[in-house]
């Protein structure tokens, strides 16, 4: 299990907020809605939030209840649950059809498994070296770089040589970046939203610099740092501000050895 666990998340504007962080003693999960651009048929009734917060109640709900599954496996299941409530009300089939990113970590056994579907990162944090980067970069990857195109996103999303989301699909779970990692080398993890690394893709930051002022001033004033950066400098590109959302899974020595 962690020894504590922290997050905050804060919507970008007067919108829902898109953004869902959900966590027990031994996982965390952060949910990253698509939000949808105007003027576009969705083929669901739904909006973004829906899709959001039905995936991570799934997801909640078997890691709650101790699944031993991969966390892949776990995904699937969770997508694949998420679908049949509004299969029959809703054009699933739709490449517009809501989705979301996905980041997980869970913490068993003297290990601690992580997954990432899209560009929600998940950062490692050792007890000794560098900060190691778990990130899904396909998004950036397209052909022709950006800005994209409404119809280029719509033909490479959760396609071969594209980009994965957590939509309607299962199979997207096993196309996640996964990776486990000994507990004892780990003093935690930070998970985030796209929202908080503008810090790092944008403003310059090391992801160094976000993890000392998660883990010493929390995630809020991360989030702080943020705002202020993109009221100051501007957004690189898109919106002004996005649904931001941090957390942080404090691991303590000797709290998952291994049994004997």
């Amino acid at each position: 299990m962690f020894a504590e666990i922290t997050y905050a998340t804060r919507p970008g504007s007067g919108r829902p907020n898109e953004d869902l962080v959900v966590a027990g003693p031994s996982w965390i999960v952060v949910l990253d809605g698509a939000t949808a651009a105007r003027g576009v048929d969705s083929g669901c009734v739904h909006d973004v939030a829906w899709l959001v917060g039905r995936l991570g109640g799934a997801l909640a709900a078997s890691l709650a209840a101790g699944a031993d599954a991969p966390l892949t496996e776990i995904l699937a299941h969770a997508i694949a649950r998420t679908a049949q409530v509004h299969e029959g009300a809703c054009d699933l089939g739709n490449p517009d059809s809501p989705s979301a990113t996905v980041a997980v970590v869970r913490a068993r056994a003297g290990r601690v498994d992580h997954l990432v579907l899209g560009d929600s990162p998940v950062v490692l944090a050792p007890r000794g070296g560098d900060v190691r980067v778990v990130a899904d970069d396909r998004l950036e990857r397209l052909p022709g770089g950006r800005p994209y195109s409404l119809e280029l996103v719509r033909r490479m999303r959760n396609a071969p040589g594209g980009f994965w989301v957590a939509a309607a699909r299962p199979e997207a779970a096993h196309q996640a970046v996964t990776g486990t990692t000994d507990a004892a080398a780990l003093r935690g993890v930070g998970v985030f939203t796209d929202g908080v690394s503008r810090l790092v893709d944008w403003y310059g930051w090391s992801w160094a610099s976000v993890l000392a002022l998660l883990e010493g001033s929390g995630p809020e004033a991360v989030i702080d740092a943020v705002r202020g950066l993109e009221s100051s400098s501007g957004p690189a590109r898109g919106k002004r501000h996005d649904d931001a959302t941090a957390a942080w899974g404090r691991l303590q020595d000797g709290c998952l050895s291994r049994p004997a």
